[in-house]
């Protein structure tokens, strides 16, 4: 019977990824048209750009946008893979390669003893919510070597440091997923591709770290958390104005610089936060790697001056991989992430002008948005710290007996 249930489900979840990957196709190639701004804009015009100026060898130095580490070089050039096909469409169809080689990864997770296809469908269900986004960005490639590092830690600590630092050149966040790991040498494994990487990139190509200085001087983007300031403040005759600025849309204005400054804060607490646990924590399990990684990526999204849109591709494969596991307590958290990304879709793209233009509906869908993220966090980072860190012994109570001779003795 179990055997059964198990093919039944592994069916309608084969059948429901093939169904909505298929939309997310037929709209990336625009065979239909999805609600809202073109999303896809960003490769056939931005990556495009990036590709021509790297195939010289040498970075996009004059590009602010450009604001990744340098292993992001191999993504933006990865189309060069598929030379029979366009720039933008064989973009399109390594993403989607990279939405199936995480599908793969938690299918065979989920099959094993202790585990459950639940993390799968977490993946099949979050990735369609978050609309044709999802494979015009190349967050999901690195998304698959977050979830691939996760997997191999428990068997194969040094392959799984190695991902973890080729994903952390790839965009810096998945060396969060070291959090939770006590293993010296997937710590050692994971320095030792981040420093081999670097001095690779810094020899070969020019400006492989302009990208510090292009990141140090982002303001507020209109969907973080720090903008529903300013979304307010303009009802309010706030005088700032909403720009296309590094990349993305922010506000620019007074009192920007002192929102951005207090999100730094809030992601140094987060940190702070972070390492007190990873002190504090004394039981560490098999899912435990999963889900400390779980709580940074959304503790480090949440307060961030920035929350794009591609970043819920990075909580969906974080969940995805927690809920894997049978014993995690990860679930109530991995489901509002799943909502937060139908959210996300209806901000952006559906309705970003109403956001651009802070009209009720765009602050209400960020209120929402931006309110299950924190909810999320907050829950997740409790049940974390309860299911890892022991509770403090109280003193033993002296009995009468004790009290009477410590009463005799004194006086």
């Amino acid at each position: 019977m179990e055997t059964t249930a198990v093919r039944r489900s592994l069916t309608g979840l084969l059948l429901t990824w093939g169904v909505t990957r298929l939309l997310l196709l037929l709209f990336v190639f625009k065979v239909f048209l999805f609600p809202g701004p073109d999303v896809t804009s960003d490769v056939s015009v931005i990556y495009q750009g990036w590709y021509d100026v790297l195939r010289t060898g040498t970075f996009p130095l004059d590009d602010v946008t450009w604001q990744y580490p340098p292993a992001a070089a191999l993504a933006i050039l990865s189309p060069a893979l598929l030379p029979f096909l366009g720039y933008a469409q064989a973009f399109f169809v390594l993403a989607f390669v990279a939405d199936l080689v995480v599908l793969s990864l938690l299918l065979y997770a989920g099959l094993r003893p202790g585990r459950r296809l639940r993390g799968a469908w977490v993946w099949v269900v979050g990735v369609p919510l978050l609309g044709p986004t999802v494979y015009a960005r190349y967050d999901v490639m690195v998304t698959a070597v977050a979830v691939a590092a996760v997997f191999a830690a428990a068997r194969h600590p040094r392959v799984a440091g190695a991902l973890v630092g080729l994903g952390a050149m790839l965009k810096v966040w998945p060396a969060l997923l070291l959090v939770g790991v006590r293993a010296r040498n997937t710590w050692v494994s994971a320095v030792a591709t981040v420093v081999a990487l670097a001095g690779l990139f810094a020899v070969a190509m020019p400006g492989a770290f302009a990208f510090l200085t292009f990141q140090r001087d982002r303001g507020t983007e209109v969907e973080s958390l720090g903008s529903l300031v300013f979304h307010v403040a303009r009802q309010y005759g706030w005088d700032g104005a909403v720009l296309l600025n590094y990349g993305s849309v922010e506000f620019l204005g007074p009192w920007v610089n002192i929102v951005s400054t207090a999100a730094l804060g809030l992601t140094g607490m987060a940190f702070g936060w972070l390492l007190l646990w990873r002190i504090a924590a004394t039981r560490f399990e098999a899912h435990t790697m999963a889900d400390a990684a779980f709580v940074a990526v959304l503790m480090f999204t949440t307060t961030s001056r920035v929350i794009s849109p591609q970043y819920m591709v990075w909580l969906v494969g974080m969940a995805a991989v927690c809920v894997c596991f049978r014993a995690s307590r990860m679930g109530l958290p991995a489901v509002l992430v799943l909502v937060a990304c139908f959210v996300t879709v209806l901000e952006f793209p559906i309705w970003f002008g109403d956001v651009v233009g802070s009209t009720p509906l765009g602050i209400t869908l960020l209120f929402v948005r931006n309110g299950l993220l924190v909810l999320a966090t907050v829950l997740a980072a409790r049940r974390l710290w309860l299911a890892t860190v022991p509770k403090p012994v109280p003193a033993p109570v002296p009995d009468q007996a004790a009290r009477a001779k410590e009463a005799s003795a004194s006086s």
